[in-house]
């Protein structure tokens, strides 16, 4: 049993800096290539495997106009993944999906 525990552990601290790593990779994306970057932006990517225009809207404090420009543009650019579901758009940040579903 304890060795379960410790094998599971291992991968929890693995999953940790994976996760951490991908997380300063988007940082670097985002200020490089975005004039919109913000802290908030990017725990907004990273709180949830995936997120929508009024998750931004309400976390950024801003307009629904141009939370949907931003997310528009970073699909646009391959950090997210724009899937319809519904009469709602959802913004997929795939790259966590795989590391969270253990595909990556």
């Amino acid at each position: 049993m304890l060795n379960g525990i410790e094998q599971i552990s291992k991968e929890t601290i693995v999953l940790i800096a994976k996760i951490r790593e991908l997380i300063f990779e988007y940082k670097n994306l985002l200020r490089d290539n975005y004039k919109f970057y913000s802290q908030d932006l990017l725990n907004n990517l990273f709180k949830h495997p995936y997120t929508k225009i009024e998750f931004i809207e309400r976390d950024l404090g801003i307009s629904r106009i141009t939370a949907a420009k931003y997310l528009n543009e970073l699909a646009k650019g391959g950090l997210l993944k724009k899937q319809k579901l519904g009469t709602g758009n959802y913004y997929i940040n795939e790259r966590l999906m795989n590391l969270l579903t253990m595909k990556e």
